[in-house]
């Protein structure tokens, strides 16, 4: 699928859509949501009146928490949790294909792990202790 080109506009030079996706609805809709997975961010594009306006959000991977792929009859879902300025935030991305769906949460996935700091996530890895200076005379 063709990435449009208000979203192409807003990423960075370096930056290189891996997968692009558009809720699935059975019924005709003008304003169908969508959202690209880049190779440094996530980025959601929220159409409205009749694709007159547009709303976007992103979210760098280093601010993703975890992704959970929920796998339905015809559509898919995806679930992850977003740290902003300190607080954990749910998204919920309904109505996708069933393939495309599994591909962005293996995107997000691995370039979650990319992108966080090295010693993320390890449980009880107490910060390093360094002895304290000696003044020299």
């Amino acid at each position: 699928m063709r990435v449009p080109y208000d979203v192409k506009k807003m990423m960075g030079p370096n930056e290189e859509v891996e997968l692009y996706i558009k809720k699935k609805i059975y019924h005709p809709a003008f304003n169908i949501e969508s959202f690209a997975v880049t190779n440094e961010r996530v980025i959601f594009r929220h159409p409205s009146d009749l694709q007159t306006k547009k709303d976007y959000s992103d979210y760098r991977y280093n601010e993703i928490d975890g992704a959970k792929l929920h796998k339905g009859i015809l559509r898919s879902s995806i679930d992850f949790t977003v740290k902003v300025s300190g607080k954990l935030e749910s998204i919920n991305l309904s109505h996708l294909p069933k393939g495309k769906a599994a591909k962005a949460c293996g995107l997000i996935s691995e370039n979650r792990v990319r992108y966080q700091t090295p010693f993320a996530g390890y449980a009880n890895v107490p910060p390093p202790v360094f002895p304290p200076r000696r003044k020299v005379p």
